[in-house]
């Protein structure tokens, strides 16, 4: 293995309720009767940003859900670079470690400039070659993968998330599996599991990855 492309939310850090804390913030101010808060966004996560407002607003107008989304997504930006969500256990310890030796990557589903916003937030700006996301690309995650796999001459790359769409998408990109069963999802018939992120030094020091290679 040469490389590992990481998910964001729900596999690096939970900013489930922050996000959901700075779109409440713009419904109320726009004088709209629907709260967001974390139980009613989780269901969404994982999904492509404007298939959420679709869910979220479902009698508003097309127009009127773009609107939503591009003011929602400003203020979500701004508030995680100021109020960094929790981080999972040992997370910057491990991904420094394992920069030391791989090659690091993100690809999420999320809007331009959230994942530059987490590794604002982070401080992990370095330890990561590059990113993609569908706001960059207007690709799904699929796609975005195989990009980086090509781009990048990844030989032996392997994805960790946390959900089945994260799963779906690596199959269809052809690479294998991590489940980071900690996250926020549930995941059938993965390559491999680990129950904290930190496990992935522990997999590679014994070269039990080569399986899925």
């Amino acid at each position: 293995m040469d490389s590992i492309i990481f998910d964001v939310d729900g596999t690096l850090w939970d900013a489930t309720a922050a996000i959901a804390a700075s779109w409440d913030r713009v419904v109320k101010k726009e004088g709209l009767s629907l709260t967001i808060d974390r139980a009613r966004l989780e269901p969404e996560l994982g999904k492509l940003v404007p298939d959420i407002f679709a869910s979220l607003f479902p009698g508003e107008s097309a127009a009127r859900q773009e609107e939503l989304l591009e003011l929602c997504t400003k203020s979500e930006l701004q508030y995680l670079v100021e109020n960094c969500p929790p981080l999972f256990p040992d997370l910057k310890d491990t991904i420094q470690l394992l920069s030391a030796k791989y090659k690091l990557f993100i690809v999420s589903n999320c809007q331009a400039g959230y994942i530059e916003a987490f590794l604002q937030a982070t401080g992990l700006g370095r330890n990561f070659v590059d990113h993609l996301c569908p706001g960059d690309t207007g690709r799904p995650k699929a796609q975005n993968i195989r990009m980086i796999v090509d781009q990048y001459n990844l030989e032996s790359p392997i994805y960790v998330g946390d959900t089945q769409g994260d799963a779906d998408s690596c199959s269809a990109a052809g690479i294998p599996f991590v489940y980071a069963s900690y996250g926020l999802g549930t995941v059938m018939s993965p390559d491999y599991t680990i129950e904290k992120l930190s496990d992935l030094i522990s997999l590679m020091e014994e070269d039990r990855l080569s399986i899925l290679n």
